[in-house]
């Protein structure tokens, strides 16, 4: 893996001030910048191994090289369609700021992903994951409720799992049964929750979290066993631990509940621009998966059901 050090010197000053400009000026997030600035170091690393040492060099053939020789190392569709992306960010950068005299990334095709079907819970199972958490939480133990509380909103709002431990107290709104989420770059919506999730969120703020909670945690509506603001690694711990308890159910993590809470959303009657609100997708496309995971069940159901199949 090529590292920003290990560049000659005008391009790890170009990788550096393009790291600067994601922040400053995009305001991205620490985790998408991260990923950007990865991708971007490994095709100034191939520019390099080129023999060009300047950002000016760049071209479409070099661009081109780079992803071919990603795609004979294995790496997937799906890894090859976010690194054009990135190069392409980048390329744009450059031509506005005057290191390339043109956007070479601009022609740039990205690689067509193969779309695959995410696992959900049935409805049957998703009841099941939570009443054995209601169940647990019963006894009044303070992870217990909390564990409850998290299951609860992640299948009743479809949040993202940094959404949720980004989540603060204030943030839930009790009365109106809504949660204010910091979305994808930084953009803010409101989704409402049910009474189930109502009821698990009362009793974790008022039986729970006062008994786990350290000064460390601040306005956290959620925190971990040592007081402080559960991370997302912790929430993900909580969701496996959980499905793995619940028999013939497939182990999803947190963004499968989220793709559960959509997908059975869609199939209830929701229509697909409300979905796409309340799980706070930029675009309709990427909402319009969920389509495709119904349909997929539709069909299996009926060569399970008919006997003309």
């Amino acid at each position: 893996m090529d590292a920003v050090e290990d560049l000659p010197e005008p391009l790890a000053e170009a990788v550096a001030e393009f790291a600067r400009h994601l922040s400053a000026e995009r305001d991205r997030s620490e985790h998408t910048i991260r990923a950007y600035i990865g991708d971007v170091t490994g095709l100034m690393g191939h520019l390099a191994r080129l023999g060009r040492t300047e950002v000016g060099q760049l071209d479409l053939a070099s661009l081109r090289s780079w992803l071919a020789s990603l795609n004979t190392r294995g790496r997937s569709r799906a890894t090859l369609a976010r690194r054009a992306s990135a190069a392409r960010t980048f390329t744009a950068w450059a031509h506005r700021t005057g290191r390339l005299e043109q956007d070479v990334g601009s022609a740039l095709a990205t690689p067509k992903t193969r779309r695959t079907l995410p696992d959900v819970l049935r409805a049957g199972e998703a009841a099941t994951l939570l009443d054995a958490a209601a169940d647990h939480a019963a006894a009044g133990e303070p992870v217990d409720l909390r564990d409850h509380a998290l299951l609860e909103l992640l299948y009743a709002t479809g949040i993202r799992v940094g959404e949720l431990v980004g989540l603060d107290v204030d943030d839930v709104d009790a009365g109106r049964r809504v949660v204010r989420v910091l979305g994808k770059g930084r953009k803010e919506r409101t989704v409402p929750y049910g009474a189930p999730a109502a009821e698990a969120l009362e009793r974790w703020l008022r039986d729970g979290r006062p008994r786990l909670t350290r000064p460390a945690a601040g306005p956290a509506l959620f925190v971990g066993v040592r007081g402080g603001r559960l991370d997302q690694r912790a929430a993900r711990t909580v969701v496996h631990r959980r499905l793995r308890a619940i028999p013939g159910a497939p182990d999803v993590g947190p963004h499968g509940l989220r793709h559960t809470a959509a997908t059975h959303l869609l199939e209830g009657g929701a229509d697909l621009r409300s979905v796409q609100e309340l799980l706070g997708h930029a675009s309709l496309g990427t909402t319009q998966i969920y389509t495709h995971v119904s349909v997929d069940r539709l069909r299996k159901a009926y060569r399970q059901a008919h006997p003309r199949a």
